[in-house]
């Protein structure tokens, strides 16, 4: 990776998994979205549940699996076709509300606002690209004071494409005033790392507070890290 693309102008962070610790908040709410779209239906819940690539506690099997890496609307539409008794659209809203009520449990990476203070400190812009919705991820910043640190946010419902699709890459450009050569994306699935890739990222960044596998994320990253908190030191020494 050449020295020249160190540090970026611009970090684009995906949300679970990569500013929220992913095993300690999201296998709860798997559990709850299972529950609400098999109705208690346990031989439906069994088969929601191995087609959302979890297991019985809500752990994701891996990065690339349905409840790991999928949109409401991801979810709703294979769901359904898996016998849930829902239209796409309703079990997409009941999903997003479920989401958006989980926002009050979700466990942070860390101290989010002196992590994200430190690289703002050092110029860096900063923004939320997420297949969660985008008023999830709004409350989000509101619950953990991100507000003065995050200039944009975009989720699956924003209408520029969900991942690994480039366009939330390519709206946070136009957003905040950079190239997408000047932006690090930073994920713990795939889907953020091709995203990246696919809008010309200069730098592609795979965190290991998700369901990514370190081997796995290597495959399509330039650099693989812990967690967040080691960004600054990796950025600029």
């Amino acid at each position: 990776m050449p020295e020249t693309r160190l540090p970026p102008r611009a970090v684009l962070f995906d949300k679970d998994g990569t500013l929220l610790d992913y095993w300690a908040s999201w296998g709860p709410v798997n559990r709850a979205a299972v529950a609400l779209a098999a109705d208690g239906d346990t031989a439906l819940a069994a088969r929601l549940f191995r087609v959302g690539g979890v297991d019985d506690s809500g752990r994701a099997a891996s990065a690339g699996s349905l409840l790991a890496a999928g949109s409401a609307h991801d979810i709703a539409r294979i769901w359904v076709a898996a016998g849930a008794r829902f239209t796409v659209p309703a079990l997409t809203r009941a999903l997003d509300e479920l989401f958006r009520a989980s926002v009050a449990d979700m466990v942070p990476v860390g101290d989010l606002p002196d992590i994200l203070g430190r690289l703002r400190r050092r110029g860096l812009v900063l923004g939320i690209a997420s297949s969660d919705g985008e008023a999830a991820i709004r409350l989000t910043v509101e619950r953990f004071g991100l507000g003065e640190l995050i200039a944009f946010v975009a989720g699956y419902d924003s209408g520029h494409g969900p991942k690994p699709e480039p366009g939330m890459v390519h709206a946070f450009c136009r957003a905040v005033g950079v190239t997408p050569a000047e932006v690090a994306m930073v994920g713990d699935t795939l889907h953020d790392l091709e995203m990246g890739a696919a809008a010309g990222c200069g730098l592609k960044i795979g965190v290991l507070t998700g369901t990514g596998t370190r081997d796995v994320l290597a495959e399509a990253a330039d650099l693989v890290l812990d967690d967040i908190a080691a960004l600054e030191a990796a950025l600029f020494g």
